[in-house]
């Protein structure tokens, strides 16, 4: 095996091998079990490296902050998602795509609830995770959009999404309901079919 086909692109800070990538599973997996009994306001860096069993020099090799740490969970969890579905009508396709993100972390309301924050961080890490985020959810919207990618309707549902994510992290309303609202949200701002 060349020395490329055992890099894997991890994390926004390098290319990583396949122990390397091991390293940063356990301390994503950690982050997620320390937020599940801290919440965001107890979670450090030092503390998921203890859980994940490694150093906490090496965890800040890979992350640079927790809200470094918490964005790439979320990140890695939108990368999981399996393609948008080709079946069924546009608004549907929409709706789909708008509730599965929602509800990547709404089971997970400590988890969910970091997310939000974390995503709002400005170090560079999270600012270029958050663009990737970004991109991802749009690249999705589109492909759920097909013949009706327009511009104007795009910007109004990646609005929606924003909105609402802010709206569940202030506390305005659950994750979980965050899904409902996203789908009636996209009713109103797809046309109607002819």
């Amino acid at each position: 095996m060349s020395s490329e086909q055992r890099l894997t692109t991890e994390p926004t800070r390098r290319r990583l091998t396949e122990r390397q990538a091991d390293t940063v599973r356990r301390l994503t997996d950690a982050a997620v079990a320390e937020v599940r009994e801290t919440g965001y306001e107890g979670l450090t860096v030092r503390n998921v490296a203890r859980r994940a069993g490694v150093a906490p020099a090496t965890a800040y090799t890979y992350f640079a902050s927790k809200n470094h740490l918490i964005t790439e969970v979320f990140w890695r969890r939108l990368s999981a998602l399996p393609p948008v579905e080709a079946g069924g009508p546009p608004a549907g396709r929409v709706v789909a795509v708008l509730r599965e993100i929602a509800l990547l972390v709404s089971d997970e309301p400590e988890l969910a609830a970091a997310c939000t924050t974390a995503m709002l961080g400005t170090d560079p890490d999270v600012r270029e995770l958050r663009e990737r985020i970004g991109i991802a959810i749009r690249d999705r919207l589109r492909a759920a959009l097909r013949e009706l990618d327009d511009p104007k309707v795009l910007g109004a549902l990646e609005l929606a999404y924003v909105g609402a994510l802010v709206h569940a992290g202030m506390g305005y309303t659950s994750y979980a309901r965050m899904a409902d609202r996203l789908a009636e949200m996209a009713e109103l701002i797809l046309p109607d079919p002819e």
